[in-house]
């Protein structure tokens, strides 16, 4: 069964979900408000309404709220520049706290109900009490995620040795195991350098060829 749907982004780096686009009219590039799991969200349609096999996309597809309006245009830049000033904080913190994490993005959701700061740390941190300080700042709900750094490098993207942009930046959506025999199976230089991708971890790419 075909279902109609229409894609859409949230900035640059992040990958293309789908909408329904319920009795809208909405043309490619245009800015939409639509509701997320993170919360209601700002984002640009990267695709006209268009048919796609239901297998093919995650049910029941939540609704694109509306079309956004230069106010909203105006709120969304205001969230972005207010969420840099939020990132900047709330490195100062861990830094005086000495907490083993990195911090490398903060961003509102539409609404400015939640804050939400991604970071990456070698193990398992406490972060109660920053997330109490920072809630205490910005009078908002504070989400503090761990991700991987494969993750990161999704999100910030880059090249890769081949010189093309990350797989993982422009198509791949999960991350499947790679292991050191794929590259010894195809017979490559077990040099990391040559088989480590910008992530520091193995390419992904090795398991195109494993057989």
């Amino acid at each position: 069964m075909m279902v109609k749907v229409v894609g859409v982004k949230f900035s640059e780096k992040t990958r293309v979900y789908f909408f329904s686009p319920g009795k809208l009219i909405i043309k490619k590039n245009e800015y939409v408000i639509v509701e997320t799991e993170r919360g209601i969200q700002y984002g640009q349609a990267t695709t006209d309404i268009v048919e796609m096999d239901e297998n093919n996309v995650f049910l029941p597809l939540k609704e694109v709220i509306r079309l956004a309006t230069k106010e909203d245009a105006k709120i969304h830049e205001k969230n972005i520049r207010d969420s840099c000033r939020a990132l900047e904080y709330a490195k100062s913190l861990v830094l005086k706290a000495n907490l083993s994490m990195k911090l490398f993005e903060a961003s509102y959701t539409f609404d400015r109900k939640k804050l939400i700061f991604k970071f990456i740390a070698d193990e398992r941190v406490d972060f109660r009490e920053l997330a109490k300080q920072l809630a205490s700042k910005y009078k908002t709900r504070i989400e503090l995620r761990q991700i991987g750094v494969r993750d990161k490098a999704k999100e910030i993207g880059g090249l890769g040795p081949c010189g093309r942009p990350l797989c993982c930046n422009l198509f791949l959506s999960n991350f499947d195991s790679v292991s050191i025999n794929m590259a010894k199976n195809q017979g490559i230089a077990l040099n990391p350098s040559k088989i480590n991708g910008s992530c520091g971890r193995l390419l992904c790419c090795l398991g195109y060829e494993d057989s």
